[in-house]
């Protein structure tokens, strides 16, 4: 099963995640994608690894900033029991996108980008047990005035599409109220 999480900055979406990835299973893996380059990035990170080591959840964490289909079919080699008691989240593709749009910057950014969600999205749909996405939902803000920006912006927005077409479940997160936008039982 595929879950998406999107909603908007500081909407609730990783606290969300973490809470229905402990319903669904009995373990987790966090998959983070965040890199600390700043002082502020540090924090949040710490933050986000204290709220899980707090949890009476186990997580077992996973720093990936690139490689989140090598991570998903390494997975899949665990034995089976493991698959389907663990559910696998991952945090965050939004900054997952922005690694790679800012790796390929000046070297056909948006099909090498786009090339990469191909891969996650065919190893999501290979992937036996539970997967948790979290995403931003970017496009209901002003356009960007810069060009990278306005290129970051589509990316997510057709990634963001990418993702919600092969989930099987999508929750938009305002004010840390998550609402269901697609279920199994609604799909067409």
């Amino acid at each position: 099963m595929i879950v998406l999480v999107t909603g908007g900055a500081r909407s609730g979406k990783s606290t969300f995640a973490e809470k229905y990835a402990a319903h669904l299973g009995k373990a987790g893996v966090y998959i983070a994608t965040a890199q600390a380059f700043d002082e502020e990035m540090r924090e949040r990170i710490a933050r986000h690894r204290e709220r899980r080591q707090q949890s009476d959840f186990p997580w077992e964490t996973i720093e990936e900033p690139y490689a989140l289909a090598d991570v998903i079919r390494s997975l899949r080699q665990r034995d089976e029991p493991a698959q389907k008691q663990a559910v696998v989240l991952i945090d965050c593709l939004i900054v997952w996108l922005s690694n790679w749009l800012i790796r390929h910057e000046q070297e056909q950014a948006v099909e090498r980008t786009l090339s990469q969600v191909d891969e996650l999205v065919a190893a999501l749909q290979d992937f036996p047990g539970t997967i948790l996405l979290v995403t931003n939902e970017v496009g209901d803000g002003l356009v960007p005035e810069y060009p990278l920006g306005r290129r970051f912006r589509d990316l997510a927005g057709l990634m963001n599409q990418r993702m919600a077409a092969v989930a099987d479940q999508v929750f938009l997160l305002t004010a840390g109220i998550p609402l269901e936008i697609k279920s199994k039982a609604f799909c067409f």
